[in-house]
């Protein structure tokens, strides 16, 4: 696989310790009971302190066993004020959960909703919840939205229960499919009704996946869009320009897995990790509050120049169809050793906000960190694009998920007789039916 920086494109934060002790743990999770279909731990979490403890619901069934239990999911001190939790939703929200679990992301907690009881139990997520039993029989959402938004909904007291609490709330998906299309817009609006900043990162599929499911993730994506603050759009096709031939299956995978833990990660440290010019949930809430379709990019250097390129890498993220032109919020954060250097800030800050709008809103963060060494960081969050951007956007999916198959479906046309054409019957007896193509773009496309 080609050396694209897609491996080392985000540093992994401290992995979280085990608590010293099991009060310390935000969210205690009980041992399953044997035959149960679903299974959910409950407790005090660190935003309800001092709250009754949470009703008990039935457990999901039981899956390998893990130490997710006993990781210290928010602690309980100054360090994390504010409640994180990140909601996995269908069988690519829970793989993403696993390889954010893997890479150690501290002061989060990581639930996982999904109708597969199968894909559930591979899960390592702090807290499992399995919809639709009764829809589903524990079986997926067959690639039908409508069978996960059915799902959720039916579960919407449970879901509410979970996130209760949250000041940041994350939910991953896979657009096009059944499960994370359909639920995922539900989560994200019971989410955003307890007050909670939404965010959605979301992946698009491959081309080779065909039109229908493409079309079925756009129109996944603008539901999410409409029920939470901002959502980040991660194409999985932007995977073959880092990945080569040799390439298999599992480690492109886990490249997709990856891209939407990257997109997390980079928001949560943001808040979690303290600098020097700190940024806070309430800088991060300010930008992507009701914003719409959002940019991040994270981008390293070393060496000569290290502040300009890192600040391009992170403007032009090889792994999003998104810029930041038009973006009227911005968020900043530079992270270095103790040799960053206020020439290098400065470098950065003009790089970026000669490519925002002029009366761009930047808030700007600095965190030194020995472990860093040589090498810069640069996050950026862009939000606040205007309708033209947001078209442009929205046609560029189109296209992208366009692809002629007619070719497949149909003999090819010989042409008339240059006497008494054939008129078709249909034409003839006043119906005129329309192109198989028309019938299958949704209606608000057409």
């Amino acid at each position: 696989m080609k050396d694209s920086g897609l491996s080392s494109l985000f540093r992994v934060t401290e992995t979280a310790k085990p608590a010293e002790d099991e009060s310390q743990t935000a969210l205690p999770v009980e041992e399953e009971a044997p035959g149960e279909d679903q299974a959910f731990a409950t407790g005090q979490t660190a935003g309800e302190a001092g709250a009754e403890a949470a009703e008990q619901v039935a457990e999901p069934e039981a899956g390998p066993t893990t130490d997710a239990g006993r990781r210290t999911l928010i602690p309980q001190s100054s360090s994390f004020p504010a409640v994180i939790r990140v909601v996995g939703v269908g069988g690519a929200g829970t793989n993403a959960i696993n390889r954010m679990l893997e890479a150690g992301i501290a002061g989060v907690e990581f639930i996982a909703v999904n109708t597969d009881a199968q894909a559930l139990a591979m899960c390592e997520a702090d807290h499992k919840l399995r919809i639709g039993r009764d829809l589903t029989k524990g079986l997926g959402g067959g690639s039908d939205p409508k069978v996960g938004r059915d799902a959720a909904l039916a579960a919407y007291d449970e879901i509410k229960s979970i996130l209760k609490g949250s000041d940041m709330v994350f939910i991953t998906a896979g657009e096009g499919g059944g499960t994370g299309t359909g639920a995922a817009p539900v989560v994200a609006e019971i989410a955003r009704s307890l007050g909670a900043l939404t965010i959605g990162v979301v992946s698009r599929p491959f081309a080779f996946e065909g039109r229908r499911r493409g079309l079925q993730a756009l129109e996944g994506a603008r539901a999410l869009k409409q029920r939470a603050d901002t959502v980040i759009v991660v194409p999985n096709d932007k995977l073959l320009q880092v990945a080569d031939k040799s390439t298999t299956m599992v480690e492109a995978l886990r490249l997709a897995d990856d891209v939407l833990r990257q997109g997390v990660q980079g928001i949560c440290d943001l808040v979690t990790v303290p600098g020097l010019i700190n940024l806070d949930l309430a800088d991060v809430r300010t930008i992507m509050s009701g914003a719409g379709t959002a940019h991040m990019g994270i981008g390293h250097a070393r060496g000569e120049g290290r502040g300009q390129k890192a600040a391009e890498m992170a403007l032009n993220s090889s792994l999003l169809e998104t810029s930041i032109e038009g973006a009227r919020g911005i968020l900043l954060n530079i992270s270095g050793g103790e040799d960053m250097s206020l020439h290098e800030i400065t470098e950065v800050a003009e790089t970026v906000s000669e490519a925002a709008e002029r009366d761009a809103n930047i808030i700007f963060g600095a965190v030194v960190d020995k472990s860093l060494g040589d090498t810069l960081w640069v996050t950026v969050v862009a939000t606040g694009f205007d309708a033209t951007s947001e078209e442009k956007l929205t046609q560029q999916v189109v296209d992208a998920t366009a692809h002629d198959h007619s070719a497949e479906r149909h003999a090819p046309v010989q042409p008339a007789p240059a006497v008494s054409p054939v008129v078709p019957k249909e034409v003839r007896n006043g119906r005129n039916k329309p192109a198989d193509d028309e019938l299958e773009v949704p209606t608000f496309l057409r």
